[in-house]
């Protein structure tokens, strides 16, 4: 199962952070860094280049470092939505019924150090892949953008986890995702993708169809908060997607309600169809 973060699963992070330095989020995401934009940057590159530049001396975000992010992050395990982590508990008991395992994976344009200060991802999520920033050294005031990762990027970490590649590899040797592999250790038929709809197109269409696997494609899901739709960061993309049709549930992971229910039907579809093949699971 791969998740995005950043209004899939908690409100959007970087927006809280913002918020907590007393930073607009109106000016940030609508001004600013749709004015970067529109000058030609690439989305995401501009909202780390405009929140770097607010690092520093004197600046709105002062000497923040990677560890003031995890620090941060910490603080947010309860700002996860209605169902999570209990849906996590949940999923790996069905799976455990078939004798099988379940991997959780995190593909996110979010700040990885905040993602991963929260004890829910450290504790369920086998790899998270998300935007990186640093500073000249490990303690020193974030400087550097280490790694982006943009909507077309997620889909380099999908086949990463389709082809079985390590994530400590895959940070030494970032080509290995192109090497021809004949078995893939999680067929896209075995995936499925949850992300909020308005970053996570290229990823939904790659999970669905499966490119170049007999076994077709696996199963996405769209989430879309109602209650967040004046956003800033929300309203930014939606200015900037073309249009689309989704099928989209709002962020409730109870195992009585809407989306929670429906992932754990399919999580229970998937697993009958690897012990019992694909006809007899129908």
């Amino acid at each position: 199962m791969i998740f995005d973060f950043d209004d899939t699963l908690a409100p959007d992070t970087t927006t809280l952070l913002l918020r907590r330095h007393g930073i607009d989020p109106d000016v940030f995401w609508l001004k600013d860094v749709k004015s970067m934009m529109l000058g030609g940057y690439d989305p995401t590159l501009a909202y780390l280049n405009k929140f770097l530049s607010l690092v520093g001396d004197g600046l709105p975000l002062g000497k923040l470092t990677v560890s003031d992010l995890t620090t941060f992050g910490a603080t947010l395990d309860d700002q996860f939505y209605h169902g999570i982590p209990d849906l996590f508990e949940e999923l790996r008991a069905i799976v455990d019924e078939y004798k099988l395992q379940i991997e959780f994976y995190m593909i996110s344009g979010g700040l990885q150090h905040i993602i991963e200060g929260s004890k829910v991802v450290t504790k369920y999520f086998r790899a998270v892949y998300a935007c990186e920033l640093c500073g000249d050294t490990p303690n020193g005031p974030l400087k550097h953008i280490k790694r982006c990762v943009n909507f077309t990027e997620k889909t380099r970490y999908l086949f990463e986890i389709n082809k079985g590649i390590d994530p400590k590899v895959s940070r030494t040797s970032p080509y290995s995702v192109n090497e021809k592999k004949d078995k893939r250790r999680t067929p896209f038929a075995n995936m499925i993708y949850i992300g909020d709809g308005l970053t996570d197109v290229p990823s939904f269409s790659l999970v669905k169809k499966g490119i170049g696997e007999p076994g077709g494609g696996g199963t996405v899901f769209g989430v879309f908060d109602p209650k967040k739709t004046g956003s800033p960061k929300q309203a930014l993309q939606k200015y900037l997607m073309p249009e689309r049709v989704f099928s989209v549930h709002s962020p409730a992971y109870g195992k009585d309600e809407d989306l929670g229910s429906l992932i754990i039907a399919c999580v229970a579809r998937i697993c009958s169809a690897i012990t019992t093949g694909p006809a007899e699971a129908e």
